[in-house]
């Protein structure tokens, strides 16, 4: 195993160096200035893959190539008073055939700010954890780390409802909490169990121990823009929320999580990432199709290159993901991968090369995946 990652990460390195083609983006959207309280900005965010997974094919023996666009968004905002702010997101594309020809709607939120405090209404990301809060272009890997993190949502993490946020110190402490309509007939998968139409309360608290981290949502690498030691706690609530529509099956839903984040720029420009999350999901042992009860945890570590290669740096990273699920004996489900990151300009323009295997279930076959990934955003 030890010598086929070896090949397949050094067959990344290769990969990312000859495509150094790739022009560099820029890092901001366009802004249509109306006066000086009033603005429009547009952006956009493309993320792209190629995967190959050993016996992934439908024989269960042959080798499954797959290309997809995994994300092709765009990012819309209006600033329509000086305390009010309109925004508006769609997406298109997936790594599935069936979902590429719809647009989906991410956010559609108006943000008021009131005595310093932010109020936000409509559909948008409630307090959860740190790679919700970062979305897929934000982490400090290719992909969302699924096998881990299992708060329910609508589409893309995002659920309709109301929220307050207060920072202070300019983000060195900050909380939010959210009523949101949580499980519902139009957006649950299996019975409705929650017949009283009760709401998910999301509350998320974050303290910096270094530099402070403005604003709501977050990141997961500032490539040496600021040393940050953070650590936060996230609660979810819904009465009925787990289970089917059947008293006897029917239970609260109840989850928590603590993740932490530590970013430090050594001497040398070189910059070591460390990030950690355990989770708890709760659905008092009733069978529910939507939620798995049990405990999940992810690790990762990075190390950011002083120098550059090209237009950008290596960051070579590994990451490891387990959900262990309550109900029976298998064990759960264990992700462990290494990958290499071509930073180019942040967030906004970088390539990826990951070779992860998953085993699910005691005894289950393991199986490899090599992926190559491309993000780009304006």
């Amino acid at each position: 195993m030890f010598l086929r990652f070896r090949n397949k990460l050094y067959g990344a390195s290769a990969l990312l160096i000859l495509v150094l083609g790739v022009p560099t983006f820029a890092s901001a959207g366009a802004k249509i200035k109306v006066d000086d309280t009033k603005w429009f900005s547009v952006g956009m965010g493309f993320r792209s893959s190629i995967a190959v997974t050993e016996d992934g094919a439908d024989n269960g023996t042959g080798i499954s190539k797959n290309i997809g666009t995994n994300n092709m968004r765009l990012y819309t905002a209006a600033k329509v008073h000086e305390n009010i702010t309109v925004e508006y997101n769609t997406e298109i594309g997936s790594t599935t055939a069936t979902d590429d020809k719809d647009i989906r709607l991410l956010d559609a939120v108006v943000k008021f700010n009131i005595a310093g405090f932010d109020f936000w209404t409509g559909r948008f990301l409630p307090p959860s954890d740190r790679s919700n809060l970062d979305g897929p272009f934000y982490l400090n890997a290719f992909d969302f780390p699924g096998v881990a993190q299992a708060y329910p949502a609508i589409h893309a993490g995002r659920d309709n409802g109301a929220a307050i946020m207060k920072e202070y110190n300019g983000g060195q402490f900050k909380f939010s909490y959210g009523v949101f309509e949580g499980r519902t007939i139009n957006t649950n998968a299996d019975s409705n169990p929650d017949q009283e139409d009760n709401f998910l309360h999301a509350a998320r608290a974050t303290i910096n121990f270094w530099d402070p981290e403005p604003g709501y949502y977050t990141t997961s690498s500032y490539y040496g823009a600021k040393d940050v030691l953070a650590l936060a706690f996230v609660y979810q609530h819904e009465d009925d929320g787990a289970g089917s529509n059947t008293d006897a099956l029917r239970a609260d839903f109840d989850a928590w999580s603590i993740d932490f984040l530590m970013e430090k720029k050594n001497q040398n420009g070189s910059v070591v990432n460390l990030e950690g999350a355990f989770y708890n999901y709760d659905t008092d042992n009733k069978a529910d199709t939507s939620i798995t009860q049990g405990q999940s945890y992810l690790l990762l570590g990075s190390y950011l290159m002083p120098n550059s290669i090209g237009w950008g740096k290596l960051q070579p990273y590994v990451r490891q993901q387990h959900f262990a699920r309550e109900a029976g004996a298998d064990g759960g489900h264990w992700r462990t991968e290494g990958g290499l990151n071509y930073i180019i300009d942040g967030q906004n323009a970088k390539l990826n090369a990951t070779y992860y295997v998953d085993k699910n279930g005691g005894g289950a076959d393991e199986k490899g995946t090599f992926l190559v990934g491309f993000q780009f955003q304006l």
